[in-house]
């Protein structure tokens, strides 16, 4: 069974995943999950500092799911 925070992490990162994949898709249509992940492939994107602004919100929410769980690795 995942911890509370675990599941928490996870469902504000998979709406921050579905958010910066919509918000993609209003610069270039048909884009894909895989896609966001380079967006350096995408100069419309790469160079776009509403995306990058979002990506960062994606990759901090990342680094503080870790941070957690390592944290609580160490605890228990």
């Amino acid at each position: 069974m995942k911890q509370p925070l675990e599941a928490l992490f996870n469902e504000l990162i998979d709406l921050q995943e579905k958010k910066l994949l919509s918000y993609a898709a209003t610069i270039i249509p048909n884009i894909t999950t895989d896609d966001i992940l380079q967006p350096n492939d995408y100069p419309e994107l790469e160079n776009h500092p509403f995306f990058r602004y979002e990506e960062g919100v994606l990759k901090g929410l990342h680094s503080a799911k870790m941070a957690v769980l390592a944290q609580q690795k160490e605890v228990h």
